[in-house]
């Protein structure tokens, strides 16, 4: 299930139960924090990120115009990755694992995964795959449909709004995205940074670590103290990159959409 964001960055009891019952169920947990803008400088120059170890990556997200399938709890993606090769995305959010069926569960693209940031949380289920000619399929070269394997079309088709197929889904995209590792000094676990650049000119900055869920709580401890003690500010209000993406091309496809006034005539 989704919570709610609490505005002191902390989860309440309930959340608390919730997020507890959720993790014997899941496969991996995600802490994810974003850095305001303010800070962004500060936090570089803490743990000595230099963009030019990044890796780049373009997103591409498939919905319609007026985000059909994101209300659904849909999220369909492609991405290209530098010297990596593509990949793909069918994701359903929120989901109760247990509820999920155990031939879904066995599939080796198939993931649970906690989505968790200061305040709130989120289960999802992804069925993954590696396609090619990402690039194609954004240049009209090549079907949308051929991005994503006979696993991850059943999936879409079992939870997006019937009738609504993937060839006539509208391309959001792309966002250009450097993805950076690090170990940061004094913390016994790897980081990973983002930073997803919106064609606007706006973006977020992302931290983020990935731990099994049966040590979450632990590691959710340790790196809030890390970040507090080097500067962080970990009360910031949150922006999820899906959530911004979408919303800032649907409203792009919806400008794009508006009839042009005729000229007066003289």
């Amino acid at each position: 299930m989704a919570a709610t964001r609490r505005n002191d960055g902390r989860l309440s009891d309930e959340q608390l139960a919730e997020l507890i019952g959720l993790l014997g169920d899941v496969d991996s947990v995600e802490l994810k924090l974003s850095v305001p803008e303010a800070d962004e400088r500060a936090v570089v120059s803490a743990f000595r990120l230099d963009p030019l170890d990044a890796e780049i990556r373009q997103v591409f997200f498939f919905d319609t115009p007026e985000l059909a399938l994101n209300r659904a709890g849909v999220v369909v993606r492609a991405r290209r990755v530098q010297r990596k090769g593509d990949d793909s995305v069918v994701k359903l959010r929120p989901v109760v694992p247990s509820r999920l069926p155990e031939v879904l569960r066995r599939s080796a693209g198939f993931g649970v995964e906690v989505d968790a940031m200061p305040g709130g949380f989120v289960c999802s289920a992804s069925m993954k795959g590696t396609p090619s000619g990402v690039r194609a399929a954004t240049y009209g070269e090549k079907p949308v449909r051929k991005l994503f394997s006979k696993e991850q079309r059943a999936f879409y088709r079992a939870h997006a709004p019937e009738g609504l197929e993937l060839d006539d889904l509208a391309i959001l995209g792309p966002i250009f995205v450097l993805k950076l590792k690090f170990s940061p000094k004094g913390l016994e676990r790897r980081m990973v940074a983002e930073m997803w650049l919106y064609p606007d000119g706006s973006r977020v900055f992302e931290l983020s670590t990935k731990c099994a869920p049966a040590e979450a709580f632990q590691v959710a401890a340790e790196a809030r103290a890390y970040l507090a003690a080097n500067g962080v500010h970990l009360g910031a209000e949150q922006e999820t990159k899906t959530k911004k993406a979408l919303q800032y091309f649907s409203r792009r496809l919806a400008t794009q959409r508006e009839p042009v006034a005729p000229d007066p005539v003289a």
